[in-house]
């Protein structure tokens, strides 16, 4: 279950409420926002960071989706590694009882389909070791596609300030042209200011944290998987639930120990 993440939004609109602050105190009124718009700026900042990125790319269609991955950061995963364990102490005390077999009618309820692919496995009677090999296997292509979508961010995070600088130097340039022409001065120089303003911004206030954010939920996601296949491969092998909730209790910390211990849920 997916639920909005009030921090990510909160966040950005903070970062942004600060720095338009930092911009008007002290000034006569929002007009001079004004002073920090700048169309070519824009066009060689963001146009340069974006269509280099758009190089880098595979295909349009896999460009687009890593811009989509922006959304997935007001996504907030909650940390359910307590309820996959209960999960798998429920399955292990259903394959001591009534045979491993008996699991296969359990897996139509699970909602996590690595849960349920693990769990026909299985039941169809898989070597334990191409169990873990299939499901590492599925973990690593996971963990890939994070991996790229991922790599998009940090490589636009470091796109934003070089064309800044670009910008910045194109700026210099021109205003270099026309020092004897001070009206022509002016909007040179803008170009050579905004364009480095410009590419930190989109770097530190969106690129980074949104690749940071990404990191941590995909780290997330890689745990609560590392649960599921040693929780299975544990009830394949036949081992009492009491034992595999102590042994997948280690991934947990001790504050997320201690609370799975106060709800109360009897092994057996």
């Amino acid at each position: 279950m997916t639920t909005v993440d009030i921090a990510s939004i909160l966040g950005l609109v903070l970062c942004l409420i600060v720095v338009i602050y930092g911009i008007l105190v002290g000034q006569d009124g929002f007009s001079v926002l004004l002073n920090f718009y700048d169309l070519p700026s824009i066009l060689i900042t963001f146009g340069g960071a974006f269509c280099c990125l758009l190089i880098m790319a595979p295909d349009m269609k896999t460009y687009l989706r890593y811009i989509k991955s922006f959304a997935l950061i007001f996504k907030r995963v909650p940390s359910d590694e307590e309820s996959t364990i209960r999960t798998i102490i429920e399955l292990s005390n259903i394959a001591r009882k009534e045979g491993l077999l008996a699991l296969e009618e359990t897996a139509n309820n699970v909602d996590d389909e690595f849960l349920k692919k693990g769990v026909l496995l299985i039941v169809d009677g898989t070597d334990p070791e191409l169990v873990r090999n299939i499901m590492e296997t599925e973990l690593n292509a996971i963990e890939e596609r994070h991996s790229q979508v991922i790599g998009f961010w940090d490589n636009l995070a470091s796109m934003g300030p070089a064309w800044g600088m670009i910008g910045t130097l194109i700026g210099l340039i021109n205003m270099l042209k026309v020092m004897d022409d001070p009206k022509a001065i002016g909007p040179a120089m803008a170009v050579a200011l905004i364009t480095t303003f410009y590419g930190s911004i989109l770097a530190n206030w969106i690129c980074i944290p949104v690749s940071t954010k990404l990191k941590a939920n995909s780290g997330q996601e890689m745990r609560v998987k590392e649960v599921m296949v040693e929780g299975l491969l544990s009830i394949q092998a036949g081992e009492n639930p009491r034992v595999i909730e102590e042994k997948l209790k280690s991934f947990l910390s001790p504050a997320q120990r201690y609370a799975m211990q106060e709800g109360g849920e009897e092994i057996g």
